[in-house]
This record gives structure tokens, C-alpha cells and sequence, in this order.
């Protein structure tokens, strides 16, 4: 009465695209317009891959060393600067970039190349890609001042993108005061919008903003997004580069096309935006996901991120980290940093795993090796909390056979011992769903009993 048929049984990681074909649930159509075309003042698609790889040369030179021997630079960078000739504090500098775009992968701590870097040499599209996520991670590749405040620093890469938007406007060179007033202006607005819910800040001083505007123009610099420019006698200016240019094109235009989408997730925090992408299919999800985060740096919206999938409700937490995977390499330092909280533990190191170039339909299989049982099992009764909230029973069912058990006492007996929060609902949820009866008696009992905190008994 309380087994089961053996059957390679597998754990569903993914309840998005479950819920997206859930009949029950309505899927918002986008409308669809053809790619914009880029204006005739930036610079060809095929000019603009030539200068990526040359900005990313070095880079590509170590990653290819790398993939070539298996081994990391970060643990070997004296072999590695040796052997391609390179100054060690390059070796570290370049490496760095390499993982930012996306050129390798870490298979159980060997060296791969990654998708963008084999496509190197054929694929402009790669390189710009691999480009772009280079840009977005500006703040890691050139750190701020260890002396800086560092909610001070948080607030200017926030600013960012707003002078970088005047910039491509003013099609010329802009100068430094310019700029910092542009910096401060948005501060200002920023720690308007955090007063009105009570949270105030120290008011930084203007010699402060002075020294961190010249730190993200450095930065952004190191990059190649701009050259900063000053004649003798002159004030200090900075123009985009062309591959800046087109990258703030492109920014911008994915906010305009979010913008006229009837979602309209932009200007929603974090939260908000996933539970809009909820009704979404995985496709325009996505396309929601890349345009919410054009409109604001990476480093902030990835902590956003984080900070929506700690909340109570499950399916956020799944969405989060699908956006995450938008975000690709500039999220890995947070996404390790969460590997000690239980409740992002498992969508952390599947995350982990997928960046690192795991195949997704592998880890969609009780990914052995990355997660432990007891983790896998705490999945399990999240992505089902996520089911019984937004799906029709047909999928918590479905959602059932997944687990990795392959009886129902052991199931439950696991499922008992996760300690997660919702497994009282989802054992109820699955009982008051499932058609076989003594199954249902089953895990009807096992509820009452974990939630009276009665012992269980022998099934």
C-alpha cells in the first residue's frame, strides 16, 4: 500500500517551465517588433568584435593555456607566467577576466574552455557577448579603495549607468565636473527614495564623490568602455570608446523595449519583477529578466536578487536564481557567498555547477555529486511548496514521482527529517491531490503526525 513501482526516479529543479505550461495558468504574450538597428553613429558589428578581441587578448591567450593544460592560473600562476610569458600580477589580473567573460569552466577543478571561448575566432557574437558581461562586471575587475565607504561605493556603481547614459547622448567628450554632478544629483536621488522608508546614511563629502567618480572612470577604463583624456591646463574629460558606446545602445534599448512590454517589470524591485515573470513562459521570462538588469549595475541587482530568493515564498526563490543565471559570471562572488545559508544552499551549488559547466538536464536528475541527499530532499520540498502555491495538482503529482526516493516510506521519512518549513503543507497538498487513496492515506498521516510532532510508526 505504501510502495511503489521502482522507477529511476528524478528530481525536478526547474518548476518554471512546469508552471509555464500549467493550463490553469494564464501566459501573458508579449508583442514582438523586429531588432532595432543600431544608429549610423556607432561603429560596425564586425569592427566593434576586432577591438573585444583585442581588449580581451590576453585573456583569451591565458584561458587558452588554461584549457589547453587543465590547469587554473589562480593555483599555478608562476607556471602560468612563465610559460606565456607574462608578469605574474598579469597572470592574476588577466585570469580574473577570463572567468568575468565567461571564456572557461571548472569541471570538478580542471580547466575547460567555455562555449565563448571555442566560438573565439568565428563568432562575433560571442565576443561581444563575452564583452559585455566583461562591462557589466566593471567594479570587480578594478575593486574600490579598501579605505572607501562602502555603502558610499555601492551608491556611485548604482549611479553609474545614468552618467554613462549622458555620455552616449552627448556623443563627445564630458567633462569631470560634469559628471560629478551627474553623480551627485543621482545619490542624492537615491538616498531620498531610501529616506522615505527610514533609512538614512552618512552624507558623503564632495572630495569623496571626487575620489570614487575618478575610481569608476578607472574602472570603466580598464574595460575599454572609455578614455579618460585631459590636456595640460585643461579639465579633466572622458568619452566612451566605441565598444562602450554600443554597450549603453543596447542597455538602453532593452530598457525602451521593457518598457512598451505590458509587463512592464522595469522599475519593480526585485521581488516584485519575479512574481511578474511568474505567468511568463521561459522565454519572455527571460527576456524580462536581461531588461531588468540593464537598467541597474550587476553588482547591486545580483544582491537584490539574493536578498528576494531569502523570502518566504518558493517559487521566488526558483526564479531568483534563474536570473541569476542571465547574469552568468559577475554573480559567481555572491552566489559562493551564500553557499552557508540552508535555505539557498542547493540553488547555489546547482548554480554553481551550471556556470561551472555542468549539462542543466544532468542536474535536473537528482544531481549526483553536487548536492547531498539530505539537500536534494530539501529541494524537493521547496520546488513542490512552489507547486502546491502555483500549480494545478497534475503537476504536484508529476512533481511526486519525481523524488529521488523510490519508496513512499522513505520518502517520507527523508521528507520528515529536512526540517523544512512548508512540509507540512506540501504533504498535505500532495494527499488532497493524489488519486491512489491508500497513497494519500499515507502521506495524509505522515502530516498529522509531523505536525503534532508525533513519533512516526512503520507504514
Amino acid at each position: 500500500m505504501t510502495s511503489r513501482t521502482p522507477r529511476d526516479n528524478r528530481l525536478s529543479l526547474v518548476p518554471q517551465q512546469a508552471l509555464a505550461a500549467s493550463p490553469s495558468r494564464p501566459v501573458t504574450i508579449r508583442r514582438t517588433r523586429p531588432a532595432p538597428r543600431p544608429p549610423e553613429s556607432l561603429a560596425p558589428r564586425d569592427q566593434l568584435a576586432r577591438q573585444a578581441r583585442a581588449a580581451l587578448s590576453d585573456a583569451v591567450r591565458l584561458a587558452r593555456w588554461a584549457g589547453t593544460t587543465g590547469a587554473s592560473p589562480a593555483l599555478a600562476p608562476e607556471r602560468a607566467a612563465a610559460e606565456q610569458r607574462m608578469p605574474v600580477d598579469q597572470v592574476r589580473s588577466h585570469w580574473d577576466r577570463a572567468r568575468l567573460a565567461g571564456l572557461v569552466e571548472l569541471h570538478q577543478g580542471v580547466v575547460q574552455a567555455g562555449w565563448r571561448l571555442r566560438a573565439w575566432d568565428r563568432d562575433d557574437s560571442a565576443v561581444l557577448r563575452g564583452w559585455v558581461a566583461l562591462f557589466d562586471a566593471w567594479s570587480l575587475v578594478h575593486p574600490a579603495p579598501a579605505t572607501a565607504d562602502a555603502a558610499v561605493v555601492s551608491e556611485v556603481v548604482v549611479a553609474a549607468p545614468q552618467f554613462l547614459s549622458v555620455m552616449h547622448l552627448s556623443s563627445g567628450p564630458v567633462t569631470e565636473p560634469a559628471l560629478l554632478e551627474l553623480l551627485t544629483q543621482r545619490i542624492t536621488e537615491l538616498r531620498a527614495e531610501r529616506a522615505e522608508t527610514g533609512d538614512e546614511a552618512r552624507e558623503p563629502s564632495p572630495e569623496e564623490l571626487t575620489a570614487l567618480l575618478g575610481w569608476a572612470l578607472d574602472g570603466l577604463a580598464a574595460v575599454g568602455a572609455l578614455t579618460r583624456c585631459q590636456g595640460q591646463g585643461q579639465t579633466g574629460q572622458a568619452v566612451l570608446t566605441p565598444l562602450g558606446n554600443w554597450a549603453v545602445w543596447v542597455k538602453l534599448e532593452q530598457i525602451c523595449v521593457a518598457a512598451l512590454s505590458p509587463v512592464g517589470n522595469i522599475e519593480q524591485s526585485a521581488e516584485n519583477m519575479l512574481r511578474g515573470c511568474a505567468r511568463l513562459s521561459p522565454g519572455p521570462a527571460r527576456n524580462e529578466y536581461r531588461a531588468w538588469l540593464a537598467a541597474r549595475p550587476t553588482g547591486p541587482a545580483v544582491t537584490e536578487l539574493l536578498d528576494a530568493a531569502r523570502g518566504e515564498e518558493a517559487l521566488i526563490r526558483g526564479l531568483a536564481f534563474e536570473a541569476l543565471r542571465v547574469v552568468g559570471a559577475p554573480a559567481e562572488p555572491a552566489v559562493r557567498s551564500v553557499l552557508e545559508e540552508p535555505t539557498l544552499r542547493p540553488y547555489a551549488l546547482l548554480w554553481l555547477a551550471e556556470h561551472e559547466g555542468a549539462d542543466p538536464e544532468d542536474l535536473a536528475f537528482g544531481a549526483p555529486g553536487v548536492l547531498t541527499r539530505e539537500e536534494a530532499t530539501w529541494l524537493w520540498v521547496d520546488t513542490a511548496a512552489a507547486v502546491a502555491d502555483h500549480g494545478e495538482s497534475q503537476l504536484l503529482i508529476d512533481h511526486l514521482d519525481s523524488a529521488v526516493q523510490t519508496t513512499v516510506p522513505r520518502l517520507l521519512e527523508e521528507v520528515r527529517a529536512t526540517g523544512h518549513p512548508r512540509t507540512v503543507q506540501v504533504l498535505v497538498a500532495i494527499a488532497a491531490a493524489h488519486p491512489d487513496l491508500a497513497l494519500a492515506k499515507a502521506v495524509r498521516r505522515a502530516a498529522f503526525q509531523l505536525h503534532t510532532g508525533t513519533p512516526s510508526s512503520s507504514s
